[in-house]
């Protein structure tokens, strides 16, 4: 949520800033409106209130204090709904991109800010005829249990995952990041200060009797831990392992085939809070780990600066990273990054102690590892001519063989 002072004192820039984060619609002259009238009941019944209190205190007029009474029973209500009328409004304002994210319509605008490693096989077998040779990857026997979008993974590539899950937490928790399991079912009103289910797209499943949220990464159940607290030590960073649950609404048509978009996967997921003058700092931090987990398994990857118009409701600014995939001929979106200053913290009332008053931390999110797409890089990176696939030397020693054959 934005600081509706901030939106005030500075209309044109806000104005402008939302027009170029096309993919959001809202009208900021109609939520300054609400927030009016809203300040106007407010002001009003804080009026009657303290006159109310200041009579009861030298039991004034009697006559007088009915007639406040009876004012504020009418009020009140008044106040309440124009709250949520202000609220409906307000929460469809999208975070401000900063100065240096690209502007553009759709991820055709995004930019290529470096290319890191040589893409050793331009063209090969996909993942799932890889898996599906080699016995660790079962998607037609998962879609006749669950449907679409979902699979096995069995043998080697279950062992796989959980060497993925050792390595990236050993390389962030030198960082200072603490191991956490997060539940992947969370309420309603914490789901809702992430600001991702506002978007054009809800692509949460929703528990109807029991009004429960399944969350679609674990930044969701992290972000808030601190609902409502003032945090001491600053920054504090997680890592957190999670089964995560997406509808994939939207995309339909698009990776139906395979496990690249599906509606269960496991991850590993880094957040941050942080003070404001930090969080740019932060945000360098993980995407030197995200670089530091995929060059260490020896694959080519790219890191990508996203536009305007890609960029989710609560980002100021998202980095990509995207890993070159020889079955499909191209670069994928592995690894995702993002600064969302205190957008998400006001929504959560997440605040830290400095030494002028409490103030708004800042929350980042990125990609350690999403289990499901770098088990499709390491299989089309390192297939081999005769069918096998080469295990990257850094998980070796985690699952105790060289290749799948």
């Amino acid at each position: 949520m934005l600081d509706i002072k901030y939106v005030r004192e500075n209309l044109d820039e806000v104005k402008k800033k939302i027009a170029i984060k096309c993919q959001f619609k809202c009208d900021v002259d109609k939520i300054l409106q609400l927030d009016e009238e809203r300040r106007a009941l407010m002001a009003r019944v804080e009026m009657l209130r303290a006159e109310q209190n200041k009579i009861s205190k030298k039991k004034g007029d009697i006559a007088r204090a009915r007639d406040i009474k009876k004012m504020l029973k009418d009020l009140e209500p008044q106040l309440a709904e124009a709250e949520e009328n202000f609220k409906i409004e307000a929460v469809k304002l999208p975070n401000i991109p900063f100065d240096d994210v690209p502007v553009g319509k759709d991820p055709s605008s995004n930019k290529v800010i470096k290319k890191v490693g040589k893409i050793k096989i331009e063209k090969g077998k996909d993942h799932i005829e890889i898996g599906k040779a080699l016995d660790i990857i079962d998607i037609e026997r998962a879609s006749k249990v669950s449907g679409s979008r979902f699979y096995y993974l069995k043998n080697q590539a279950a062992e796989l995952e959980f060497a993925l899950i050792k390595y990236a937490m050993e390389i962030v928790k030198k960082e200072g990041f603490i191991p956490i399991i997060p539940p992947i079912l969370i309420k309603e009103d914490m789901a809702w200060g992430s600001g991702h289910f506002e978007a054009t797209n809800d692509d949460a499943y929703h528990m109807k009797n029991d009004e429960l949220v399944a969350t679609g990464t674990s930044e969701q159940s992290i972000l808030p831990y601190y609902a409502n607290e003032v945090i001491d030590n600053m920054p504090q960073r997680f890592m957190a392992f999670s089964t995560c649950l997406r509808r994939e609404a939207g995309s339909y048509g698009k990776d139906v085939k395979g496990i690249l978009r599906a509606h269960q996967f496991d991850k590993l997921e880094m957040f941050t809070f942080c003070k404001p003058e930090d969080s740019e700092k932060e945000h360098d931090l993980i995407v030197d780990l995200e670089e530091k987990i995929v060059s260490g398994l020896g694959l080519p990857y790219r890191i990508v600066k996203v536009c305007t118009g890609d960029l989710g409701m609560p980002c100021a600014k998202t980095i990509d990273l995207e890993i070159y995939m020889p079955g499909q001929g191209k670069y994928r979106e592995t690894h995702s990054s993002s600064n969302c200053t205190d957008f998400q913290a006001r929504r959560l009332n997440i605040r830290y102690k400095s030494e002028k008053s409490n103030e708004f931390v800042h929350t980042l999110n990125g990609t350690a590892v999403a289990i499901g797409r770098m088990l499709i890089a390491i299989l089309e990176n390192y297939q081999e001519k005769d069918g096998s696939v080469k295990v990257p030397e850094a998980l070796q020693k985690y699952v105790g063989f060289k290749e799948i054959k």
